[in-house]
């Protein structure tokens, strides 16, 4: 409550304004950061969960050559977000320079020039903006908004709220356990 509470001007201005949205927005960022603006470590240590996460860049890669990206963030980063996203090559940095962080992980050097370009913030030369708490706030509410969640959110699509999120549906059940809650402190049946 204290985060809504704190920025509920900048809630009212990304169209986060009424009880349902609000209660999945805070579910949402909730689940995803626990009110803490994050940074994506990329820091593996097994292969098996390399290809769990990663299928498509390691998609018919050796286990030894995987090994080779383990504990290695900067380097892992690189490889799995190279050319994809706005990113350019392993070998640019942009995997690791545009790698997610904020309360909703804003991800690849496109996502980064789109949310610079639609508040005026060159998050593009200092994405480690996103580390703050203000800057955090404000990149997830874009991000909830232009993907459609506040539409979403009025339809009670948790399902498809953590789509957009998170791309599939991981931690469903924790992400619904919160929405209750969230439902619960805005009165919400």
């Amino acid at each position: 409550m204290k985060l809504y509470d704190k920025y509920k001007s900048l809630l009212n201005s990304y169209h986060v304004n009424t009880p349902i949205r609000i209660a999945h927005f805070m579910a949402q960022i909730e689940h995803e950061s626990n009110f803490e603006p994050i940074s994506e470590s990329l820091h593996y240590t097994s292969v098996g969960r390399v290809r769990e996460i990663f299928k498509s860049p390691f998609k018919g890669k050796t286990d030894a050559f995987i090994n080779g990206y383990l504990r290695n963030t900067v380097k892992m980063a690189n490889y799995v977000y190279a050319n994809r996203m706005g990113n350019g090559n392993e070998a640019s940095g942009d995997g690791f320079r545009f790698r997610g962080r904020g309360f909703i992980q804003i991800t690849g050097r496109e996502m980064y020039q789109r949310l610079s370009l639609a508040t005026g913030v060159s998050y593009i030369t200092n994405p480690d903006l996103l580390l703050n708490e203000a800057d955090s706030i404000i990149s997830a509410l874009w991000y909830f908004s232009v993907n459609g969640c506040n539409e979403l959110a009025d339809a009670d699509n948790i399902v498809a709220i953590t789509k957009k999120i998170n791309g599939g549906t991981n931690g469903l059940a924790d992400r619904k356990a919160k929405l209750l809650k969230w439902k619960k402190q805005y009165k919400i049946n």
